[in-house]
């Protein structure tokens, strides 16, 4: 158990290190854009939220169990089991709701004209405050669930009628309550997961058959690569990590949620899933666009101007 533990603590380590220097090098991104007066995209609030979700996964994730994995128990006292879990479910699933809503809108965004979804384009960048402000709200209140049943498992000695998660435990209940609570906790990542999954088959569709179009008219190559496959590839990179990591963290949790005990194995693989998302997610953004770094050190060099860069 000591080996698991070791390598475990080097894993919860590498991903917390890796995943905040990645969110936080976006973020500095975005506020040089800011301060250098370049004009906002119109996603850009919604990536912003994404980033601060994706640090709170890490940091109340990350940091504990870290600590843990080397000996120091003292961050899952009664505070630490109602804190940091709490705070790792309303950053989790913000940053699902945030990247759900990211894919939506581009999805209507990119629509033709003659689609369906031509109508909403001027009343999508009017629904990005609400929904971000909603999004946050309604984490905030359902994952009030963990504060109240979660508390520590170190200096509980009657654990009969608690589940235990190893260094926090839960109040046991039957198995139709914790079904509900099972389907409450999941219910929003999988409504998520359903419109990116949608949202993101609509925008390779699209790009797909402009690409075509515009290979007819040119009569370009087709092995020549362009923008439009570039943006189809990254698409699909977004939507199949999403997918992916998100798809096994919600089978986790509803499996963690039904069963009585699991583990340290079964627990610490659910705990690097859950990382797995926060950590990737910045660097696929990174690599949306070669210019998001290189205009603040080009711009200081006065060698073009970093709002300019932006658009190439």
């Amino acid at each position: 158990m000591a080996t698991w533990d070791l390598a475990v603590g080097m894993i919860f380590l590498t991903q917390t290190v890796v995943g905040i220097l990645g969110n936080f090098c976006l973020l500095y991104h975005y506020f040089f854009l800011y301060f250098t007066a370049c004009r906002p995209r119109s996603t850009d609030l919604i990536v912003k939220n994404l980033i601060v979700a994706n640090i709170l996964v890490l940091i109340s994730l990350g940091i504990p169990y870290t600590m843990v994995s080397f000996g120091w128990y003292n961050s899952f006292n009664d505070f630490g089991c109602k804190f940091f879990p709490y705070v790792r479910g309303v950053g989790r699933g913000v940053s699902i709701g945030t990247t759900c809503l990211l894919g939506v809108f581009q999805a209507i965004t990119i629509s033709p004209r003659n689609s369906r979804w031509a109508a909403l384009k001027g009343k999508a960048l009017k629904c990005i405050v609400p929904s971000v402000v909603l999004c946050w709200v309604l984490q905030i209140l359902v994952k009030l669930v963990y504060p109240l049943f979660l508390t520590s498992a170190l200096n509980n000695k009657n654990m009969t009628t608690r589940k235990s998660f190893r260094y926090c435990s839960a109040v046991r209940h039957d198995k139709t309550r914790d079904s509900l609570y099972a389907v409450l906790l999941t219910f929003p990542d999988v409504l998520c997961l359903v419109l990116m999954i949608w949202a993101s088959g609509s925008m390779v569709f699209v790009l797909y058959r402009h690409k075509q179009r515009v290979q007819h008219i040119l009569r370009t190559n087709i092995s020549t690569s362009s923008p439009e496959s570039k943006a189809t590839k990254t698409i699909l990179l977004l939507v199949s990590t999403f997918v992916y990591f998100n798809t096994l963290s919600s089978t986790f949790h509803i499996v963690l949620s039904v069963f009585d005990n699991f583990n340290w194995y079964f627990l610490s693989i659910n705990l690097v899933i859950t990382l797995c998302f926060p950590t990737v997610s910045p660097f696929l953004l990174l690599s949306r666009n070669r210019s998001v770094l290189l205009p603040s050190f080009l711009w200081l060099k006065n060698i073009k101007s970093p709002c300019l860069m932006r658009n190439t």
